[in-house]
């Protein structure tokens, strides 16, 4: 049953047995009941909770910076197995696959992780480690993954794309046989074309995930799996029309934080960019101010997707930030800090949201930042608690134009057309 986690809330660690018991089945008086709303048409599954054997739990979604690739979430977690059931040879064991003699608690098996019914990450178990103790309980070890782990393990046969937006690739790739990604989507349309002629067509081999991460640097975006197990692809990164999700604070206003982090450095300058697509096409933009006082530092692509030599010129300006500045690249906070209203917010927080962060530094002005959600990563202890580190950076809130208001009504910087 799920397990209240001190001062935190109420979390489920739930696991996909490999039973298939829910289904509609043909010649039984239960469920071959036409119109039966318990028993469908399956495949469906079943999730045995797990959460009382569990310890502690790690998960980590998303970056940390916003130059960073995406790369599979991943959670970890361990068990302690007093009762001896969890063992893969327990053919009794309540969570045993009898009719496939399989072990239910197994590799490739469906995982969820919820707080009050909020998923906090839904993935697969790629690692079970089960260690025999000499002396007290034994325990297990598992490790999971998101989705992109089965896209990363997909190679795609020889592929000759159309010229479309960045969107509809991402679709495209994700329909394609040899890959067959059946899990849930939520696509932007993209805002740039990406080629293709021969010099854009893609060789038999080729990684999915690495191709998907190709796509994603052409349209500076998001690609990533949400919360909720949902793969999401977002528009090229900029202001958005999206308010803060939760405000932290360190003077008692709003939710409490106990850790933050600034970043001043040089890093972060890219005063000369360089794209190179496929077809040849180059681009150079320089910031010739910032390489006088920062030297040249320089980032480049060569092997990008786009084919518009204006869009290779507005992705070469893109990437240019010739001046660091002090900035929030991470917030902490334990969940004994917050409220539980706080708490559910703080939940359901995910990768692409903005936050707001406010630091009250002592001889100067109190300073406010709105922030994009880059990555998270969180950390559960049945004795311990509930924490969570939010990767953050920059980013602009504007709002949409609304005629005859008096706030929003000026067409400026930060009232714009929807």
């Amino acid at each position: 049953m799920a397990a209240t986690v001190v001062q935190s809330g109420t979390y489920l660690l739930e696991l996909d047995t490999g039973f298939d018991v829910n289904s509609f089945r043909l010649d039984n008086t239960e469920k071959g009941v036409l119109d039966n709303t318990t028993y469908t048409l399956g495949p469906n599954t079943q999730y045995a909770d797990i959460t009382d054997f569990v310890t502690d739990i790690r998960y980590r979604r998303g970056r940390r910076k916003v130059d960073d690739q995406f790369s599979a979430g991943v959670m970890s977690f361990s068990m302690n197995d007093e009762s001896g059931i969890l063992g893969p040879y327990d053919t009794a064991s309540p969570y045993y696959d009898p009719s496939n003699d399989k072990p239910g608690l197994a590799p490739m098996r469906r995982i969820r992780l919820s707080r009050n019914s909020n998923y906090l990450f839904v993935g697969y178990v790629t690692s079970y480690t089960y260690n025999f103790a000499l002396a007290g309980f034994n325990t297990v070890d598992v490790t999971c993954s998101d989705d992109f782990y089965l896209l990363a393990q997909t190679q795609m046969a020889a592929f000759n794309p159309s010229s479309e937006l960045s969107g509809a690739r991402v679709s495209t790739v994700l329909a394609l046989p040899e890959v067959n990604y059946t899990g849930t989507t939520n696509i932007a349309t993209g805002t740039v074309n990406l080629g293709h002629d021969s010099s854009y067509n893609v060789s038999a081999g080729t990684n999915t995930l690495n191709y998907l991460n190709q796509i994603n640097e052409a349209e500076q975006g998001r690609l990533f799996m949400s919360r909720d197990g949902e793969l999401t692809f977002q528009n090229r990164i900029g202001a958005t029309l999206s308010g803060s999700v939760i405000t932290f604070a360190d003077d008692g206003t709003a939710a409490n934080y106990d850790a933050v982090e600034v970043e001043f450095d040089a890093d972060g300058v890219i005063n000369r960019a360089y794209v190179e697509a496929l077809d040849g096409k180059t681009a150079i933009d320089e910031d010739l101010t910032s390489q006088a006082t920062y030297f040249i530092q320089s980032r480049s692509i060569t092997n990008s997707l786009l084919h518009d030599q204006g869009e290779i010129d507005a992705l070469a300006a893109y990437l240019l930030e010739g001046e660091p500045g002090p900035r929030f690249t991470a917030v902490s906070t334990h969940f004994g800090l917050l409220t539980d209203l706080q708490r559910t917010n703080a939940t359901t927080v995910d990768i692409g949201d903005t936050i707001t962060v406010t630091k009250d530094i002592t001889g100067l002005s109190t300073l406010t930042s709105e922030l994009s959600i880059e990555g998270i990563e969180g950390l559960i202890n049945v004795n311990t608690g509930h924490r969570v580190t939010y990767y953050t950076a920059p980013t602009t809130v504007v709002y949409q134009l609304i005629l005859d208001d008096l706030v929003y009504g000026q067409l400026d910087g930060t009232n714009v057309l929807g």
